[in-house]
């Protein structure tokens, strides 16, 4: 068996925080660089060329790359041949503390949906678990923006709307979230399972690499569909014209219910903040 200390966890998941507000990854930057040489709109290009001169000022001067940094977003892949004599979530949100406190942060959680009363260290993170073989523990994480996230929407379909269904609803959320979202955003969408399924595999989308396609042929050929036509809603950078409204759109599938057709769409706008650390465990010694 392995392990992996809590401090590492918690040195690690607060550099990631910070790292991630200040750093839009050279991938992503790339596609931003591409998509601004082949706008036609005017004014589409220069928000475009303003939001790549945004992305090397943070990255130069170390300073966020948007007020709003976030929820604080985690999904953890765990090596079952990783174990922990202490509790992983609470080292989880003892690095965000300190990644938001440390990095100079706003924090952006309140203890309640009510009271809105601010926990002031952004914590709780949200987190997700998923178990993978071996001895490694994979660290997502992303601070998820407000705005983007509040134009994310949920349907439950009927079976009979078929892939023209699910293309109209994403559409209709693209359209509805207008400039709202920030964009040009990454279009996260999850199709199948349930409810709540279908939300976390939407949201997992968004932590795709930008340029990757989907591990089926069916939902590759549906995103190449939807980024076609997400694009040809002229809503354009910050929502202000244009055909880069979506830099890329990612589908995830699960299989569903026979009577079911559940369909999430996660917007993602333009600074689109996240980062990926792999964390080897360390062999725990036989006591004999």
């Amino acid at each position: 068996m392995y392990t992996i200390d809590r401090k590492t966890i918690v040195e690690t998941v607060k550099d990631m925080f910070i790292d991630s507000a200040y750093h839009l990854g050279d991938d992503f930057v790339q596609k931003l660089k591409s998509s601004q040489e082949k706008e036609t709109n005017p004014l589409g290009k220069s928000i475009l060329s303003k939001i790549i001169e945004n992305q090397d000022i943070a990255r130069d001067k170390q300073i966020p790359l948007c007020q709003d940094t976030g929820v604080s977003v985690v999904l953890l892949e765990i090596g079952r041949e990783l174990i922990f004599d202490y509790d992983i979530e609470d080292a989880i949100n003892a690095g965000v503390r300190l990644g938001y406190l440390d990095g100079y942060l706003r924090k952006s959680m309140v203890k309640h949906p009510i009271n809105r009363i601010n926990t002031l260290d952004n914590s709780p993170a949200v987190i997700h678990y998923e178990f993978i073989p071996g001895n490694q523990l994979i660290i997502h994480t992303a601070p998820k923006g407000g705005g983007s996230e509040n134009m994310s929407r949920l349907k439950m379909l009927t079976p009979g709307e078929g892939e023209q269904g699910i293309i109209d609803f994403v559409l209709e959320t693209v359209k509805l979230a207008g400039g709202k979202a920030c964009p040009p955003l990454i279009v996260g969408v999850g199709i199948g399972g349930n409810f709540e399924k279908s939300a976390l595999i939407a949201k997992k989308a968004i932590f795709r690499k930008i340029n990757d396609k989907a591990k089926n042929e069916v939902d590759q050929l549906l995103e190449e569909k939807l980024l076609k036509k997400v694009n040809e809603l002229n809503i354009g950078p910050m929502g202000l014209g244009g055909q880069t409204t979506a830099l890329a759109v990612k589908v995830n599938s699960y299989p569903c219910h026979i009577a079911s057709l559940p369909v999430a769409v996660n917007l993602q706008c333009h600074s689109a903040r996240k980062s990926e650390v792999i964390l080897n465990g360390k062999k725990i010694n036989n006591a004999h």
